[in-house]
């Protein structure tokens, strides 16, 4: 019923437009008791066999919703509500910004792809920190907070920036994460680089545990798929060097690889970040390759392309203990978690693991 929906109206919609209309019913469903009950009954039921626990966190489950859907921390009860084991809101700058000019966000549909260049749209730090500040929860749902450049900020205050953001967003963060691989905004990826990551995560670090003295937040940053392997593997080594708690591998991609004929070449030629199925092969050969840098040492993340349990699967036997979607959840509609999570549940079952903590990075780790 989705799909045709999906078809006959979202398809005939502008993105952006069908993505607000979309996210104003979750919200509105989200906020009625006996709504909201029924829906999480029959879209987010729990097995016991796939709880998981990341940075010393306890989740429900091992699949959260990437950074990019929720830039404003407005419907996390709503996310939680379809299945989603963790939400990660943002990315939220330190000031607050309308992002790119429209038209920015396409639907690749031959390709089950989108297309963003949002730039960061978003109400700033200290707007979302007061939301959450007074969020009343109705669901137990582990929320990551996802932070990047204003994009008016010069690179040279760029720390300053995310300093900001962290000391405003820590203090109600479940986890933090630091987003320089965006292709968004103008200079950010160059901050992927070394020399430049180590102080910025350094002063993040710092403010974070500065602005949360009763508690130490998980801290992780977000790399690009388009990074070459010497590049991942200098993150990686850094991430360890400065005892941060994850790696989310992997954001979107310039690269216009794995397109098939069907898009419309003038929708392939749109600049921004491609998300979606092209992603997939990519995004597991970065995970697969951090893993076995890094192994049990930092969690990975693994996003990029999932779409389906196997592929959710594949993740897990990868490396990651967590992995996030949002792409898919366009093309798949609001069964898509219960989809996840039935067929991960049945893979566990009939795997040699008894828990998915043991199935993490197994295909890494076997004998060559």
């Amino acid at each position: 019923m989705y799909k045709l929906f999906f078809r006959l109206v979202f398809t005939r919609m502008d993105p952006e437009k069908a993505h607000h209309l979309a996210f104003r019913w979750i919200r509105l469903a989200a906020r009625v008791p006996v709504l909201r009950t029924f829906v999480a009954a029959a879209l987010a039921p729990r097995h016991k066999e796939l709880r998981t626990e990341a940075f010393g966190l306890r989740m429900h489950g091992p699949f959260g919703l990437a950074a990019g859907f929720d830039k404003n921390a407005v419907a996390i009860d709503g996310m939680s509500m379809l299945g989603f084991d963790h939400v990660e809101i943002g990315t939220v700058t330190g000031e607050p910004q309308p992002g790119n000019p429209r038209k920015r966000l396409f639907r690749l549909v031959a390709d089950r792809a989108l297309i963003n260049r949002m730039g960061f749209n978003n109400d700033g730090s200290l707007a979302v920190a007061a939301r959450l500040a007074t969020r009343e929860p109705v669901f137990r749902t582990v929320v990551g907070v996802n932070i990047g450049k204003t994009k008016v900020v010069p690179e040279a205050e760029a720390v300053a920036d995310y300093v900001k953001s962290a000391e405003r967003l820590a203090p109600y963060a479940d986890y933090l994460v630091v987003n320089v691989s965006s292709p968004n905004t103008p200079g950010l990826r160059d901050l992927q680089a070394v020399d430049h990551l180590r102080p910025l995560l350094t002063a993040v670090r710092e403010a974070a545990d500065r602005t949360s003295a009763s508690r130490r937040v998980p801290l992780l940053v977000k790399i690009a798929p388009d990074l070459a392997d010497e590049d991942v593997d200098a993150v990686a080594d850094l991430a360890v060097e400065l005892g941060l708690d994850g790696i989310i591998a992997t954001n979107t991609t310039i690269a216009r690889d794995g397109l098939g004929l069907r898009s419309p070449a003038a929708l392939v030629g749109e600049t921004g970040g491609l998300s979606g199925a092209p992603l997939k092969a990519r995004s597991l050969e970065v995970l697969r390759r951090l893993y076995a840098r890094v192994g049990d040492r930092i969690t990975l993340v693994g996003v990029g392309g999932i779409e389906t349990a196997e592929d959710a699967w594949q993740r897990i036997l990868a490396g990651a203990t967590l992995v996030q979607g949002y792409s898919a959840f366009v093309y798949e509609g609001p069964f898509w978690c219960r989809a996840i999570h039935k067929g991960l549940a049945a893979r566990l079952r009939t795997s040699p693991y008894a828990t998915l903590a043991d199935a993490v990075g197994a295909d890494v780790r076997k004998p060559r």
